[in-house]
């Protein structure tokens, strides 16, 4: 199974310090396609990973660290300095608009403290350094990098009249990986399936989707490959050596479930759906296809998603996007391509997706669980079954 993890966000540039009209921001660099205007008026937190040197030994260490408090904030123009123009449509410029405000100026004393830093630290804010610092437990001359990202602090909540919804930020795609490594954990731990198990189970996620996949993280990487050869060698008679045709069959008898969230249709903007192939909230997990290969399903791996749902007496939805609208894509595509293997893209669906805080049918999050759980313990039945 197969599914990445990363969500369009605002980085921290590696120089970030900036003050303008006495107030003190941030720079950073929007990541993946968002739907930047939903950044704005929100509260920030900042969260990422910090490279530490130890004073003593030179070493250097990773930590991770989250800043859970309203530090950051990207204000919008108030109405009455809009002309008319720009009160009809909210424009952002990505450059310009969306540098969060982190606090007004620094005092002298604040200001002094800079003469203790070496180049690259004075490429950024002293006091978004002492905070990083305070969360990791260091001190500011110990922080010899840092990779950090801004994050909306609201928490997930369950809504709608009914609590049919669910509110978060990230549903996609870590409402996937959330149901995925829950599935693979509830599979590993039956003794009585893991008995008789034939196949070896893995959950891979993969970073960079937003922007291609084409890194050492990515989907594009060659760490699935990587993966199949060395579970073919530990398989192997001569265990560290690679037998050529136990290799090409395992790659022939694997099978890739992709996962990323799929696009419900919108009750106010329905008719950017085609009314056949319209999955809404609630209703399931939807099957994705696309004949110029943007998604990785054909009418065999379509199948065995469908055998699926009917073993499990799951519903199942089918989203081909309309042929006057572009279609997105994700790691099926790539991982397919790249391994050979079969491979079959699927989702919970979900509004507002690249949105600061999206919504998806709690109903979905059910139906996906047991889906791959049901994936897991199925499969070679299903693929036994089937010729050719």
């Amino acid at each position: 199974m197969g599914c990445h993890t990363d969500s369009p966000n605002l980085k921290v540039k590696p120089r970030s310090k900036k003050e303008r009209h006495g107030c003190i921001q941030l720079e950073v660099e929007c990541y993946g396609g968002g739907l930047w205007h939903t950044w704005f008026d929100r509260d920030l937190g900042i969260s990422g990973r910090v490279l530490v040197r130890d004073t003593n030994s030179g070493m250097i260490s990773q930590k991770l660290v989250k800043i859970d408090q309203p530090v950051a904030r990207v204000s919008t123009l108030c109405i009455h300095l809009q002309t008319a123009e720009e009160r009809s449509a909210f424009k952002v410029n990505k450059e310009d608009h969306v540098c969060p405000i982190v606090g007004s100026q620094q005092k002298v004393l604040e200001k002094e403290s800079e003469a203790q830093l070496n180049d690259w630290q004075k490429g950024h804010e002293p006091l978004l350094l002492k905070a990083i610092a305070e969360k990791a437990g260091v001190t500011v001359e110990q922080i010899a990098d840092m990779e950090l990202n801004l994050y909306d602090l609201q928490p997930a909540a369950v809504g709608g009249l009914s609590s049919e919804f669910l509110y978060s930020a990230r549903l996609d795609n870590l409402a996937s990986v959330f149901c995925g490594v829950e599935a693979l954990v509830a599979h590993s731990a039956d003794e009585t399936i893991m008995a008789h198990d034939e196949d070896i189970c893995l959950l891979a996620g993969f970073d960079h989707e937003e922007v291609g996949s084409q890194s050492a993280q990515g989907a594009g990487a060659p760490i699935m490959m990587e993966a199949v050869r060395r579970i073919s060698s530990a398989m192997s008679e001569n265990p560290g050596s690679l037998d050529p045709d136990l290799y090409s069959c395992c790659i022939r008898k694997s099978f890739v479930l992709s996962v990323d969230q799929a696009h419900a249709i919108h009750p106010n903007y329905a008719s950017k759906h085609q009314s056949a192939h319209a999955p809404k909230l609630n209703d399931g997990v939807v099957i994705k296809a696309n004949a110029n290969q943007r998604y990785s399903t054909n009418g065999v791996t379509g199948f065995f998603v469908r055998e699926l749902a009917r073993m499990a007496n799951l519903p199942i939805q089918e989203f081909v996007v309309r042929n006057d609208c572009p279609c997105g894509s994700t790691i099926g595509p790539i991982i397919s391509a790249k391994t050979g293997i079969r491979t079959v893209d699927v989702g919970m669906p979900q509004l507002s997706m690249h949105s600061c805080r999206e919504m998806m049918g709690t109903a979905d999050l059910t139906h996906g669980l047991e889906l791959f759980k049901t994936y897991f313990k199925n499969f070679r039945a299903v693929d036994n079954n089937l010729e050719g």
